[in-house]
């Protein structure tokens, strides 16, 4: 099995005993998901759950039996209920690639949830750290080998760019792992991309990798292993970093997407080219990258705001 894949059969957690049973033909898609698409783990567990509010929906009958009326009820309650326009919207987006799949396999004739979108909800830009934040998360002193290895993770994060899956999955040697000023590695539905490491990355590495062979096990292929030498998992990832951080006196909860969201937008405050982040980023559309234009201008508000004689209050 593909490294991250999640097997599409194991049972609903034990935190949810009540979970339906999924259905044969979801089961295959899910099948399909992990082993052709080459989905995460994470993506995975997310659509068990869709997938188990859509048999919930469905009260028992047939996925052949459910009508575009039936989601729209659907919507329209979730919203009501409390749920978020983006997790009615993703739920959505989960049934709509089953149904699809369905209908290309020859097993359905429609798809119910083709024209029905989610209510519209506040659109919140990701959040970046400012240079100076991300100056001030980085320039911190290691005490031992666990924070000189969670150095290095940060200022790759930060100088590549990187999902964290993409930096849990490293290796020490091999296709996907740190080489010379790039590393390569595997992102969504199984596209692999090089991107370039900085000098203060590179740095970093070169530290940990002095220390790392005190600590990894022999046969541990993993770029950074936890103290029992093995994998270290992106829950601890997430949490070494979000406990740096508040070490190191920064005023906002920071976590392994929000050094991606810094990455971008440092870039293009410093490039402006677009497509080149877009790259970088791994991307399959310029759309996704376009958020990210939204953050630069802000920046420059900001800037004109604080510079422009005309554009100071009570001036």
């Amino acid at each position: 099995m593909q490294a991250g894949a999640s097997d599409p059969h194991s049972q609903p957690d034990a935190a949810a005993p009540d979970a339906p049973v999924l259905l044969p033909e979801i089961l295959a898609y899910l099948d399909y998901l992990a082993f052709q698409r080459r989905s995460s783990a994470h993506t995975i567990a997310n659509y068990r759950r869709d997938f188990a509010a859509l048999m919930e929906m469905a009260a028992g009958r047939p996925l052949s039996g459910l009508k575009m009326q039936d989601v729209r009820r659907f919507v329209a309650r979730s919203h009501a209920g409390g749920l978020s326009p983006r997790s009615i919207a993703r739920r959505l987006s989960a049934w709509r690639g089953l149904y699809r799949w369905l209908v290309r396999e020859g097993r359905l004739e429609a798809n119910p949830v083709l024209t029905v979108r989610a209510p519209r909800g506040p659109k919140r830009l990701p959040k970046a750290l400012s240079p100076d934040q991300a100056a001030a998360l980085l320039d911190g002193t290691p005490d031992d080998a666990l924070e000189v290895r969670d150095l290095a993770m940060f200022e790759l994060f930060y100088s590549s760019g990187l999902r964290l899956s993409e930096l849990g999955g490293l290796d020490l040697e091999g296709t996907l792992s740190v080489r010379d000023d790039e590393v390569t590695v595997f992102g969504k539905r199984g596209k692999t991309r090089t991107v370039p490491v900085g000098g203060k990355a590179r740095e970093a590495l070169q530290a940990w990798l002095a220390l790392r062979p005190q600590i990894a096990g022999a046969d541990e292929p993993a770029l950074f292993v936890g103290q029992h030498g093995r994998r270290l998992s992106t829950a601890m990832i997430r949490n070494r970093l979000a406990r740096w951080a508040q070490r190191q006196g920064l005023p906002t909860h920071v976590h392994p997407h929000m050094l991606r969201h810094s990455f971008a937008s440092h870039v293009l405050q410093s490039s402006g080219d677009l497509r080149a982040v877009q790259e970088l980023l791994g991307h399959a559309s310029i759309a996704t990258t376009q958020i990210y234009t939204h953050l630069d201008f802000q920046h420059l508000a900001k800037v004109y705001d604080a510079a422009h004689p005309r554009a100071r209050k009570g001036k």
